[in-house]
């Protein structure tokens, strides 16, 4: 029996090193690499010798609650077969994947020091070649597939859509702050400069990246781990003196990444309700003051957006009409975690899950003695729920995939911290 459970467990933990390398170009290997790993997690509790005590965490509690209510406002729309319910209710049912799988990674593999070593390597190793893919595309003009730039000007990275800056923004955080921490535990007499020298350069590809949201994020990433981390404190305010001036310099030399950070957030900015975000958050309001207490199911956005559209908006709601004629307000979800929360399952599937989320910022909290790994994991997936953002929808690869990966390694930091190679505090 002892021999069939470390079977499991040798399985799993390839699963987990092969994960980024899903993340990153595979999405359908991770989906199928997040199911085994919970699966492969289920059957070792339930053999002898195993242990259900994960149950008890209190993110993990949240989280069957946030299922259960997800199901519970599921089941009314499948009964009266409403468009894509039954759908809807197959995603809900198999929904608790994904929080099984962050327990399987935390509490289960990454514990051992070797194969979260092993994991750590391969997931930096990931963030550089995306961020190299971005610098390459940056001064050559299309990446390492010949892939260009997107049709706006903003930087793709190895894929041939702008989705490489959203992933980035979150691995470059615990990579800068092992690097940082690595050139301070050394001494070395140049470690400031290097130091300094990390963070402009991760500004720096960020800038070029051209994209709002992620380079908004990047930097409170990197606010957070300077509040954090001492020996960053300096650097930092030295970044910050330097975010105009490169941004300045991607005016001469990419344009177009100005235009994205400037121009055109100002714009939507002065003119939100008008905005595409705008018009999506709008909706949101209007959906749920229709249905405040369960809300319209998984996959709710999507399927009832449409029939939504002759609702009569709240009085104090000043809908305005778009900016753009030719934006279509009904896409595949609410571009927001907490508005997408509210329309799946109401005002209690908010609160539910914002209690998720604090749970897990809780669990992952580095506190005093935290090291800069900790520090930087604990940024990164608080930038990735952050609420006040666009983001893709909780459960969709690879971005929610890469938040859940991140949450598993700062678990198993917290739980189960040791000198395994990485600088500490």
């Amino acid at each position: 029996m002892l021999q069939s459970l470390m079977s499991l467990r040798s399985v799993a933990c390839w699963l987990a090193v092969l994960l980024p390398l899903t993340l990153t170009h595979f999405r359908a290997f991770a989906e199928i690499d997040f199911d085994i790993l919970a699966v492969l997690f289920l059957i070792s509790s339930f053999k002898v010798g195993g242990t259900f005590d994960w149950v008890r965490r209190p993110w993990f509690v949240m989280a069957m609650a946030w299922w259960g209510w997800q199901l519970c406002c599921t089941v009314p729309p499948a009964l009266h077969e409403a468009h894509g319910a039954g759908g809807a209710l197959t995603q809900a049912l198999v929904a608790i994947r994904f929080p099984v799988a962050i327990a399987a990674l935390g509490e289960w593999v990454l514990p051992d020091v070797v194969w979260r070593r092993r994991v750590l390597w391969v997931t930096f190793g990931c963030a550089i070649y995306i961020a190299t893919q971005m610098a390459f595309q940056a001064i050559f003009g299309v990446n390492f597939f010949g892939q260009p730039r997107f049709f706006d000007g903003t930087l793709t990275g190895p894929y041939a859509h702008p989705r490489a800056a959203a992933p980035l923004s979150r691995l470059i955080l615990p990579l800068l702050m092992v690097v940082c921490a690595c050139w301070e535990q050394k001494r070395l007499p140049q470690r400031c400069i290097l130091q300094a020298g990390a963070l402009l350069g991760a500004v720096a590809i960020m800038v070029l990246a051209g994209q709002r949201m992620p380079f908004a994020l990047a930097l409170f990433g990197f606010g957070v781990c300077a509040l954090l981390y001492r020996p960053m404190r300096v650097m930092a305010v030295s970044g910050l003196v330097a975010v105009p001036g490169l941004v300045m310099l991607a005016r001469l030399f990419s344009p177009a990444s100005f235009h994205h950070l400037v121009t055109l957030t100002r714009f939507q900015l002065e003119h939100f309700s008008a905005s595409p975000y705008g018009q999506i958050y709008s909706r949101v309001i209007v959906m749920a003051s229709q249905h405040p207490w369960l809300g319209y199911g998984y996959d709710g956005y999507r399927h009832d957006c449409a029939g939504a559209a002759d609702l009569t908006p709240p009085h104090w709601l000043h809908v305005v009409p778009s900016a753009d004629p030719s934006f279509q307000v009904c896409v595949q979800h609410p571009h927001n975690l907490y508005a997408q929360a509210l329309i799946n399952g109401g005002l209690p599937g908010l609160f539910i899950f914002m209690g998720l989320i604090v749970c897990l910022l809780w669990a992952i909290w580095p506190g005093k003695q935290g090291n800069a790994l900790q520090i930087g994991l604990f940024a990164a997936v608080l930038i990735q729920y952050w609420p006040l953002t666009s983001s893709s929808d909780f459960l969709n690869l690879p971005l929610g995939g890469w938040g859940f990966m991140l949450v598993g390694l700062a678990l198993s930091c917290k739980r189960f911290p040791s000198r395994d190679g990485f600088p500490h505090t």
